[in-house]
């Protein structure tokens, strides 16, 4: 029974990252509606989700806004948005 008492013991955890950490905050108009998306260092998408959670504010409170999302290492992950949605953007500086 090996300490189970009658169950099968579960399988051992994982002790790596799952996913990288997310180091960029986004806050971005789409379709008229604002959304938070969250970038890995090589801005790869982590997360998409509702700016006006609170969860959002919280990310922004404190961070540093860089600026828009003009700049050309932001063309191919924010691929889908226009240029004025990228101007209106806001672009925050995780710390880790």
């Amino acid at each position: 029974m090996d300490q189970g008492i009658g169950n099968e013991l579960p399988g051992r955890h994982r002790t790596s990252d799952l996913r990288p950490s997310a180091r960029w905050l986004v806050l971005i108009e789409s379709g008229g509606f604002m959304l938070a998306r969250l970038f890995d260092a090589g801005r790869q998408q982590l997360a998409e989700f509702d700016a006006s959670t609170e969860e959002a504010v919280q990310m922004a409170k404190g961070q540093p806004l860089l600026s828009d999302a003009q700049q050309p290492e932001w063309d191919q992950a924010l691929m889908g948005h226009s240029l004025d949605e990228r101007r209106q953007a806001q672009v925050y500086a995780l710390g880790v």
